[in-house]
């Protein structure tokens, strides 16, 4: 048998449930003092005070031991959204952005997307396996126990099965689970931008039915914005995607109100994310029909933007709220759960336990796994995270270093600050 102990936790702080926390509901954590988590064979198999403990389970001599120094116990994190499969560097556009240059100036000279593009797909498999095993080797020490990992930087049959395979092995290495995204609607690539409904005809008949094959993705994503893919073009690569079995995911309305949030509302996608230019109506029209937002507040930094999305007022339209890293090469390179977090807090006006469930039990239900992950409750899957401090609150509150003391995934300490 697998068996843990955490013990002297000064405070577990957990959502419940299996379902997505929206409106009033999204900031409802359970806060327990005095309390011990036994995990057995991966899963938590009892929540009590160490008298209880002894009561059912005896004394557990022989039992590995993590011992919580009196600090705070949550769920792992589960970072929601994320590009991490990619080659090459683009410190040269954060140069250009720190002279005033913005995202899309540098986009239209060649930079952004297509320049990781060219990168990605000069790569091989082995190098994107590394590269993305690296960038989850961080982000497990950062709390994050799952992870939705997107392609989207090969724009071409064979670059976009490369990235898939990519992520598909870094994740059977690794003790982070990975959540699979197919994006070959992030961009046009060069050879298709005098044509760009051909490609989306390519990805429609090409790229979607070859990728959905044998559970390499489990989404369908498409980059709805100004520039970049309409409001039809990304209904029929959405479309499409479904009838292949892939759930449908939005980027939409980072920039300007592109219709994307509405059209998520109409095909009934899991999620929109980004959200920085989402109107009154669009946010109600995702609160009617359940789709969940997922909001990226790195990318906010990261582009110097002064405007963030309106977390106040998805929460207040009943819109599920969902917190995530984006991390990626471009527009938000980073990998730390615990900073968003802290910008949410601080530029999203949003509560820490409204931040809590955004990055824990709202992320894994978008994911399509809040049955097993999410969660400190019986039954569910022993991915806990140990954070310095002995209230929930000391996540924000000492901002700018890692609060994370140990991770525990499937009952098993994978990482552990000594």
């Amino acid at each position: 048998m697998n068996d843990l102990l955490i013990t002297d936790v000064a405070e577990l702080a957990t959502p419940l449930g299996t379902s997505p926390l929206a409106g009033s509901r999204q900031g409802e954590i359970s806060r327990r003092q005095g309390v011990e988590v036994f995990c057995r064979d991966g899963e938590i198999s009892f929540i009590g005070t160490p008298e209880e403990r002894r009561g059912r389970f005896g004394d557990l001599d022989g039992t590995a031991r993590l011992d919580g120094a009196g600090c705070t116990l949550v769920p792992g994190f589960v970072d929601a959204h994320t590009h991490l499969p990619w080659a090459g560097s683009r410190e040269n556009e954060f140069a250009m952005r720190l002279t005033g240059k913005t995202y899309l100036e540098i986009a239209a000279a060649g930079g952004g997307i297509l320049s990781t593009v060219r990168a990605t797909r000069a790569a091989d498999v082995d190098h994107l396996v590394r590269n993305t095993l690296r960038r989850l080797d961080r982000m497990l020490t950062l709390g994050t126990t799952t992870a939705e990992v997107k392609s989207g930087y090969g724009l071409s049959l064979a670059g976009e099965l490369k990235q898939l395979r990519a992520i598909r092995e870094a994740g059977r290495r690794h003790a982070v689970d990975v959540v699979p995204t197919l994006l070959a609607a992030h961009e046009f690539p060069p050879e298709y931008r005098d044509d760009r409904d051909a490609w989306v005809e390519v990805i429609a008949e090409e790229i979607i039915p070859a990728c959905a094959v044998g559970g390499m993705a489990r989404f369908c994503d498409v980059f709805c914005e100004q520039g970049v893919f309409d409001v039809e073009q990304s209904r029929r690569v959405l479309l499409a995607g479904a009838e292949h079995g892939l759930l449908p995911r939005l980027h939409a309305d980072e920039f300007v109100d592109s219709g994307g949030a509405t059209l998520a509302a109409e095909i009934g996608a899991v999620s929109a994310d980004h959200l920085v230019a989402v109107t009154p109506e669009g946010a109600a029209a995702m609160a009617g029909a359940g789709v969940m937002a997922v909001l990226l507040p790195g990318v906010s930094f990261f582009l110097m933007k002064e405007s963030y999305a309106p977390a106040r007022r998805l929460v207040s339209a009943g819109v599920p709220v969902v917190l995530a890293t984006d991390c990626n090469p471009g527009s938000s390179h980073t990998e730390s759960i615990p900073f968003i977090v802290q910008l949410a807090l601080f530029q999203m006006k949003l509560s820490i336990e409204e931040c809590l469930v955004a990055v824990t039990l709202n992320a894994a239900c978008c994911l399509g796994i809040g049955e097993r992950a999410g969660s400190i409750e019986v039954g569910k899957s022993a991915d806990l995270v140990l954070l310095e401090g002995d209230s929930l609150l000391h996540l924000g509150y000492h901002f700018g270093v890692n609060p994370v003391r140990a991770v525990v995934k499937e009952g098993r300490v994978v990482h552990q600050v000594a």
